[in-house]
């Protein structure tokens, strides 16, 4: 039979389907040899057939498994595998049918650590890093319609992105979802049981998750890699236990950890407080991966040295955000000289630059002071740690935080400033596409959107208003289409760098920088 099987039955397509993908795990090595039959009536068994295609197949090996998997899914529904047709219940029936197409976790993880031994911790990362996208664990057809753009500004160039890669659920599904009762297994998106687990309405599928055991500082971790890949090899690191994330000496000492074992990769850690933390305070991971983000690119403006830390330097970085920088080649001495920092940080404040280390809510004493720190090896093999300052206080010109996205900026962006997003890499929504675009079509001569949106309060562009009637007034209406999308981009990406700015303690003023220079004064270093 060949590709064109359009005019076949639906089950004929099916099972011609089961073979290709039953080829394209052996050509990717989801399998093995010996597995093509168990797998083969795996897949059958899965959507009710006793018997394989008749006809003879000599397809060559598919790249990607997303078409035959697509035939699969829409039998599936005609089937009743599942009850809609809705990305949510595609996505459970995707993963369940590639979750029959891989190697138990065992036998993932005893390649893992072969390779490591045989051929270095790089080719074991590259190997586990195709398996997770050959998996479709990894959703490589939804990461490529990522918008991504560079953004020019003081502090070099920004990495922008509205990502589409997570699927959104329908109206529908979220009314389900919140009848649901509270999750109780798994705990959350990173607990270990995770791995296999067939999912739900308001849990992804997780059957072609795979994880590698880690030891850090003697305890139990795991490493995977992160479904919406924001970035090269976008990993997550997550504790054995669901256990709350809170930044200590170890937290510093874990990463430090990590990078000997994994010198090609970066890993850092969201802050433990609210508001300027991550998504997922509950339970203690990093993230890490294989990318040179703006921050690392970053100058130095200003470099001290302490001597209780002999072959310590510490740098402030010209950022947006407030970064201290410690390099040096000794991890025991760099881990010392940065905890110190992140304890007396903790602890300082400083009234004339607004900082406050902590103030009475309800009769108790709330701390507000914490970093994001973030680990790498240096190119001469040496370790370099950032410790971005980080304070949630709120006040009533500022409720959502006073180092936190302001109101102005929340038309674009109003979540929470976390640990990619303070290395330079912006993650915008993804309802940002549409609403850019249509905003790029008034400055390009859609005057009766322009019209709608001024005088509909419920128009769908309606958050934008004022900021639409900036831009008309700047740049006018007849613009070129490509120049008009070039020229909104812009202004988002300036708009992400004044956001960066708001979470910045200490402010790219005179008088902020001195404050800067005070911290670092206070704590010894010269």
């Amino acid at each position: 039979m060949n590709n064109d099987n359009s005019a076949a039955p639906a089950a004929v397509k099916a099972l011609y389907a089961i073979e290709q993908l039953v080829g394209f795990a052996i050509h990717k090595q989801l399998i093995q040899p010996a597995d093509v039959d168990y797998s083969r009536n795996e897949l059958l068994d899965q959507f009710g057939f006793s018997e394989p295609y008749a006809a003879e197949f000599a397809e060559a090996p598919l790249e990607s498994p997303q078409a035959p998997l697509d035939v699969l899914i829409d039998y599936g529904f005609e089937m009743g595998l599942i009850p809609e047709n809705s990305d949510t219940y595609r996505d459970l029936l995707d993963a369940k049918i590639m979750g029959l197409l891989m190697a138990r976790p065992s036998e993932v993880n005893a390649e893992f650590y072969s390779l490591t031994a045989e051929k270095g911790i790089q080719a074991a990362t590259d190997r586990f890093y195709k398996l997770s996208i050959d998996s479709n664990y990894i959703r490589m057809d939804r990461i490529s319609k990522n918008v991504f753009w560079l953004q020019e500004s003081p502090y070099g160039d920004i990495e922008m992105t509205i990502n589409l890669s997570k699927p959104e659920k329908n109206p529908k599904e979220i009314a389900m979802a919140r009848l649901l009762p509270p999750p109780v297994y798994p705990k959350c998106l990173l607990c270990r049981e995770n791995v296999g687990y067939a999912g739900r309405l308001n849990h992804p599928p997780r059957q072609n998750l795979r994880v590698i055991p880690l030891k850090l500082n003697n305890e139990k971790w795991f490493l995977q890699y992160s479904p919406y890949v924001y970035y090269n090899e976008h990993c997550i690191v997550f504790h054995h236990d669901h256990v709350p994330m809170k930044l200590t000496k170890d937290t510093l000492k874990r990463l430090l950890s990590f990078v000997e074992t994994f010198p090609h990769y970066f890993i850092g850690s969201n802050a433990d407080l609210p508001i300027v933390g991550g998504s997922i305070l509950t339970h203690d991971h990093f993230q890490g991966g294989r990318h040179t983000f703006p921050i690392q690119k970053a100058p130095k403006e200003a470099t001290f040295t302490h001597d209780a830390y002999p072959g310590v330097s510490l740098s402030i970085v010209k950022w947006p955000m407030s970064v201290l920088r410690l390099q040096g080649s000794d991890p025991a001495v760099l881990l010392e000289c940065g905890n110190s920092i992140y304890e007396a940080w903790q602890t300082y404040s400083d009234p004339a630059a607004e900082i406050l280390a902590s103030s009475e809510v309800d009769g108790e004493q709330t701390r507000h002071n914490t970093v994001t720190p973030i680990v790498r090896r240096a190119e001469d093999g040496g370790f370099e740690m950032d410790l971005v300052l980080r304070n949630n206080r709120t006040s009533e010109a500022y409720p959502e935080g006073i180092f936190h996205p302001h109101r102005e900026m929340h038309h674009i962006k109003k979540e929470n400033i976390g640990l990619i997003e303070v290395m330079g890499l912006a993650i915008l929504p993804g309802r940002l596409k549409e609403e850019l675009d249509a905003i790029a079509g008034i400055l390009a001569g859609d005057t009766a959107l322009l019209d709608a949106v001024q005088s509909q309060a419920d128009h769908a562009l309606a958050q934008h208003a004022s900021w639409i009637q900036e831009l008309t007034v700047r740049f006018g209406t007849a613009m070129d289409r490509e120049k008009a999308v070039k020229t909104v981009q812009n202004e988002v990406g300036i708009k992400f760098t004044h956001i960066l700015e708001h979470a910045g303690v200490y402010k790219r003023t005179a008088e902020g920088q001195a404050a800067f220079h005070r911290f670092a004064n206070s704590l010894g270093f010269k």
